[in-house]
């Protein structure tokens, strides 16, 4: 059985996602998770948040949190006005 599958990309071909994991971390490491923005929290976790080109993209993101041995709370793929809304929040 053969299934086509589409990804829609937004215009300007980036995805953009929130990957939360247990845990903070060093902002040192944005550069590692290919400029991903690192936002701390409160309760523990750490976001590591950004544009990807595509799933690949994703998925190495997603290899790197494995090998760092993260333990992975979640994994948001974030449409351009959530963005703005939890930009929002955050400044608050």
């Amino acid at each position: 059985m053969h299934h086509d599958i589409q990804e829609v990309v937004p215009e300007g071909g980036v995805m953009l996602y929130e990957i939360r994991v247990k845990g903070h971390l060093n902002q040192r490491w944005s550069e590692w998770f290919d400029g991903m923005t690192i936002t701390n929290e409160a309760t523990g976790n750490a976001i590591i948040s950004g544009s990807l080109v595509d799933q690949a993209a994703l998925h190495s993101l997603l290899i790197k949190v494995y090998n760092l041995n993260l333990t992975l709370v979640s994994v948001l793929h974030l449409e351009t006005d959530q963005c703005s809304e939890i930009e929002k929040q955050r400044r608050h």
